[in-house]
């Protein structure tokens, strides 16, 4: 079950500046807050709305939105996520990213054969054996499996209201033509 706050967190627009500090050095809306799951926010907007909830710092890298795992696996199940180190740091993108054109990433064996991985929803070259490339990725990619479960147990359970409707399956003896004997063999 993915949180409700991952949606909002998806779809947020980050680094606008802040209305509230627009003449203030680093007021760039760059924070979510899991709590009240609305619109970003800057760093003087956390101390002074937000200093006891569990807020997530969103930043960029080349000119896509990224979480460090390091705070963003301590509220979410991040696993199957493609990790990037990016200046020392473990990260998540957020979101899908464009495919990049004539794309040959993969891993390549001792043996030089390539071997790739593929995000499951986008299908986009992964560097690592992992699911997605992103946590909007992952999002969609679990609620597809949810919808396919969902389906496959509303099947299993038409299936089983149908069971009782139709007539009783003929076994192999009771197709046997009606008027011929069947008696055991003559004892001598």
């Amino acid at each position: 079950m993915e949180p409700k706050w991952l949606e909002a967190l998806l779809r947020t627009n980050y680094f606008n500046i802040c209305p509230r500090h627009c003449e203030t050095p680093r007021n760039e809306c760059n924070m979510f807050c899991l709590s009240c799951q609305n619109a970003a926010f800057c760093i003087y907007c956390r101390t002074s709305l937000h200093i006891d909830h569990p807020v997530l710092q969103i930043r960029r890298s080349s000119y896509h939105n990224v979480v460090r795992v390091s705070e963003i696996e301590k509220a979410l199940d991040i696993r199957g996520v493609q990790n990037y180190v990016i200046n020392s740091a473990r990260v998540l993108f957020l979101n899908e990213r464009p495919q990049p054109k004539n794309s040959s990433h993969g891993a390549t064996s001792s043996t030089t054969k390539t071997i790739s991985y593929f995000c499951e929803t986008c299908c986009r070259t992964l560097l690592d054996p992992a699911r997605f490339c992103s946590l909007g990725c992952k999002a969609e990619g679990m609620r597809k499996n949810k919808e396919e479960e969902e389906e496959r147990l509303r099947k299993e359970r038409q299936q089983e209201t149908h069971k009782g409707t139709h007539p009783p399956t003929h076994t192999s003896n009771s197709r046997r033509r009606k008027g011929t004997p069947h008696r055991a063999p003559f004892a001598s």
